[in-house]
């Protein structure tokens, strides 16, 4: 495999042209990874997301089906990718440029360069010799909130079907071993009051007075929070972050205000109900009982913690770049792919630190070495020959 490194960084050319900037279809990036999995002898299905048309993430199997007993190897990882507007990339961020053993592109780092490697990886080994089930899952909508593998999640339970248990999320990692991040909550407060002219306030009821009240009651919950870290010792924040993140209200200068809408966003620790913490939060607000508000959850992004004597942990010890476990800074699809039974590992090539950002890049000696490791996973978890 002397031109490794030629055929990876043609792979990757190719995915990075697919512009899957989430609010877009990815049909055609989806089809171009069916027909790779099929042409290595895999079955694939393809799952359209029932809400987004022109959405869809792919599963392929390799191996014996799965017995429900957790054997075997998931690897997965997102389609989709942030948006581009506004940053000041120095080249076309859709058209994969090398430089001094970078390559620089959307979605190099977060995370195409995995996917590339995934797929490079399997054409080095005998798939129909597998003994064990290999599960390739490519999601879409990770970035909006991890909303594709939610999706396929609900689909696999409402069938009662699983995924092998060792589940790799190759997020980029620097080849660091994480074991649990949080999650996120996005919320909605809307106050109700009452229009009335400015020169006569008295005679209305200030929408926007009154969510000033709440997000006092806001800021009094993430105080509180803040003061009851958690015993994790291998996140750098063991406390539940909140912020509030918009607030819209009012009409016009002489008009007294009727409705204004407080949006926040919290992150459930690790381990915790996503919930919990929304639910302390409307105890609060019931002492605001002078106020008319409406209260809603818009969504979830559940967080993941997975146990530190999971087998994925010992496979990827001789690759990682530290003996000791640690969270990630972000949510991941591993936290749904947990409701089936999986025991998700993040680890990838690449760093999260150039992420989403202008001039995202992927070093491709990270993309060759993460060959080696994808490699090294299917042969060890699915007894490859």
């Amino acid at each position: 495999m002397s031109d490794l490194p030629t055929t990876l960084t043609a792979d990757l050319a190719r995915m990075v042209a697919f512009d899957t900037v989430s609010s877009r279809p990815n049909g055609a990036i989806a089809a171009d990874l069916a027909e790779r999995a099929e042409n290595l002898g895999m079955r694939v299905e393809l799952f359209d997301d029932p809400d987004e048309a022109g959405k869809r993430s792919v599963i392929a199997w390799a191996g014996p089906e799965a017995t429900g007993e957790g054997e075997g190897l998931t690897i997965t990882g997102h389609l989709d990718v942030v948006p581009v507007d506004g940053q000041p990339w120095s080249s076309d961020p859709f058209r994969l440029r090398e430089d001094a053993g970078r390559l620089y592109g959307r979605g190099t780092a977060d995370m195409k360069g995995f996917v590339a490697v995934t797929m490079r990886a399997l054409e080095g080994i005998d798939l129909a010799a597998l003994r064990r089930p290999l599960a390739l899952v490519w999601t879409h909508d990770e970035e909006i909130g991890c909303f594709g593998s939610a999706k396929l999640v609900a689909a696999f339970e409402a069938e009662g079907r699983g995924l092998p248990r060792a589940c790799l999320v190759g997020e980029p990692t620097g080849f660091r071993i994480l074991r649990m991040h949080s999650g996120h909550v996005a919320g909605r407060i809307t106050v109700r009051g009452a229009a009335a002219h400015s020169s006569r306030p008295d005679l209305g009821s200030n929408a926007i007075e009154g969510a000033a009240e709440v997000v006092g009651a806001v800021r009094e919950l993430a105080r509180e929070l803040r003061d009851q870290p958690i015993d994790l010792p291998e996140m750098e924040r063991p406390w539940v972050a909140m912020n509030v993140a918009r607030i819209r209200g009012g009409s016009a200068i002489n008009i007294v205000p009727d409705r204004c809408v407080v949006e926040i966003g919290y992150r459930p620790l690790p381990g915790t109900r996503s919930e919990e913490v929304w639910d302390r939060l409307l105890d609060k607000l019931q002492a605001l009982s002078h106020l008319q508000l409406q209260t809603e959850i818009l969504r979830i992004t559940p967080s993941m913690l997975t146990p530190s004597d999971a087998e994925l942990v010992g496979d990827l010890l001789p690759f990682a770049t530290s003996e000791r476990c640690g969270s990630a800074g972000f949510a991941t699809d591993g936290a749904n792919l947990a409701k089936l039974g999986c025991a998700p590992i993040v680890f990838g090539p690449g760093s999260i630190d150039v992420a989403h950002q202008a001039d995202e890049y992927v070093d491709l000696a990270d993309l060759v070495r993460g060959v080696d490791v994808v490699g090294a996973l299917v042969r060890r978890r699915c007894a490859a020959p």
